[in-house]
């Protein structure tokens, strides 16, 4: 018989690529994940990972196994949701990742509704940019993840996670007041490719949007400056450092002081939004409601 908790371990391997970070994503240490791997490798009969130069690979038996053990683990996610579901009522924290205007414009507001609507659910709000959220879902240390769409996310159809679509928004260009643009409607961004850029880190989905939307108007961004604060980069802006791409809401209510901000020409940068939780989940009592009120909250931010 195979234990499941020796197949959350599998999974975590086969995400993090390394015991050690696998043993981090799961509070065990690696010794203790390397104890549950030897013994699922007996339960099942076969080795199930193999040295992949400072990491492990699964192995031919280890991806089969990989697969069902996304059918299991959704499934006992469902079984749980059915549980709460038939012990009545929604009372309990769920724990939400998010990113930091994801947070301002939209889990803030959510909060003050759950607390009319549903005084019993509470939320515990984690601040991870968007490529961050995902992954701490899927080890467990969050119940829901507010993210973005980039390069190398996991897509709509994959078995170990159910999304919900909440709103998209386009990037805007953040100038020095000086510079030559500054007094045109609309900025193309070919037009900006001489210019010295500040962004965030590379790894930061922002960060894709902009290096791909500079590549698909012709140039190389020239990335100066970096910081995953908008704020931050919206001032260095200010002080003549450079130009941006800055996603419209993360815009809102800041201080645009010696900057202005235009539209970007033609086709703009944009960024998706979703909410994540473990497939088979959504319909658990305490998360159903957050995921409903996230939806209603972004209704009104959508510019597509």
């Amino acid at each position: 018989m195979i234990d499941p908790r020796r197949l959350r371990v599998l999974r975590a391997v086969a995400d993090h690529r390394t015991v050690t970070a696998a043993a981090a994503a799961l509070y065990l240490t690696p010794s203790a994940v390397s104890q549950q791997l030897a013994a699922l490798e007996q339960e099942t009969g076969h080795a199930l990972l193999a040295r992949s130069g400072r990491g492990v690979r699964l192995t031919a038996a280890g991806e089969i196994l990989l697969r069902h053990t996304h059918e299991v683990l959704a499934q006992l996610e469902r079984a749980e949701a059915e549980l709460a579901a038939h012990a009545g009522g929604a009372a309990g924290e769920v724990t939400v990742a998010a990113f930091a205007s994801g947070i301002a414009e939209v889990l803030a507001p959510v909060i003050a509704r759950l607390a009319l609507d549903h005084p019993g659910i509470r939320l515990r709000v984690r601040d991870a940019e968007g490529d961050e959220s995902l992954p701490l879902v899927l080890d467990g240390a969050a119940d829901v993840a507010l993210a973005v769409e980039y390069r190398g996310a996991p897509g709509a159809d994959d078995p170990r996670l159910s999304r919900v679509a909440l709103y998209s928004e386009p990037f805007d260009a953040v100038l020095p007041a000086s510079h030559p643009l500054s007094m045109v409607p609309s900025v193309a961004l070919a037009d900006l490719s001489d210019s010295d850029w500040i962004g965030p880190y590379p790894g930061n989905p922002c960060h894709d949007v902009m290096v791909l939307a500079c590549e698909l108007a012709g140039f190389q961004p020239r990335l100066v400056h970096s910081s995953d604060d908008f704020r931050a980069v919206v001032a260095l802006a200010g002080g003549g450092a450079g130009v941006a791409l800055v996603p419209r809401s993360a815009l809102r209510g800041m201080a645009l002081k010696d900057t202005v901000v235009r539209p970007v020409a033609g086709q703009p940068p944009t960024r998706r939004v979703f909410a994540a939780v473990r497939r088979g989940s959504v319909g658990h009592p305490l998360l159903r409601p957050v995921l409903e009120a996230l939806q209603r909250e972004a209704a009104g931010l959508s510019t597509d």
